[in-house]
């Protein structure tokens, strides 16, 4: 199970500190979660400030673009130093050339869909992606609650995957007690904000999320 704690959470003004933080305390992945204010209620950061922290760790930036249109601004997260680049279905007319545009530049292309959107929209675009997201809160602030009703729907990703090399991530409300039931259906990369930049100890928090999720996969 990887754990990609998002920099949504973290303190801005020690922004550089932070990530150093999570990578020393075992994070796989570093999720970074870009709002323009537009395709959701918030603004977050753009290029320059993952162009800042990138000197900061060699852990796979995670990029999360929940903005509309992402497609001409591909290129400037692949240069910022984004590893994987996810587009939104819900935002982007023509999905399956985002997705070979990312792929293009040498990264891996991710799709997310929001709570609303059924599986059914990746349906064609599958055999050209690496990582799915499912958002289980709606798109915007951290903090939220789980939605329960994606817990079938990370389940039927899961088969509609099958042996594709694609990575099935879940992101919003993931604390241990979700973190395993989405494993249980499965997910195998997490997305944790307030989970693991809520307290002092980033290792404990993150080893605890890895726990919880491999526990639910053993059984």
């Amino acid at each position: 199970m990887k754990i990609a704690p998002s920099i949504l959470s973290a303190d801005f003004a020690r922004l550089g500190e932070e990530v150093r933080a999570i990578d020393e305390a075992g994070c796989d992945y570093i999720h970074i979660d870009v709002m323009d204010g537009h395709f959701v209620p918030n603004l977050t950061f753009g290029p320059p400030v993952i162009r800042s922290i990138r000197p900061l760790t060699a852990k796979t930036f995670d990029v999360h673009l929940m903005i509309d249109p992402a497609q001409p601004f591909l290129k400037d997260y692949a240069e910022a130093g984004a590893d994987i680049i996810t587009v939104h279905v819900e935002a982007d007319t023509h999905l399956d050339r985002s997705l070979q545009f990312i792929r293009s530049l040498g990264k891996k292309a991710g799709v997310s869909l929001n709570p609303g959107t059924p599986e059914s929209a990746i349906g064609y675009v599958l055999d050209g992606i690496d990582l799915i997201l499912v958002m289980t809160v709606n798109p915007g602030f951290g903090g939220q609650g789980f939605i329960e009703s994606q817990i079938g729907k990370i389940s039927r990703i899961r088969d509609m995957i099958g042996a594709r090399p694609i990575e099935l991530e879940v992101d919003g409300g993931i604390n241990p007690e979700t973190a395993a039931r989405v494993a249980g259906a499965g997910a195998d990369v997490l997305v944790a904000g307030g989970a693991v930049f809520g307290g002092d100890d980033y290792k404990a928090a993150i080893g605890a999320l890895r726990e919880a999720a491999g526990d639910a996969t053993a059984q």
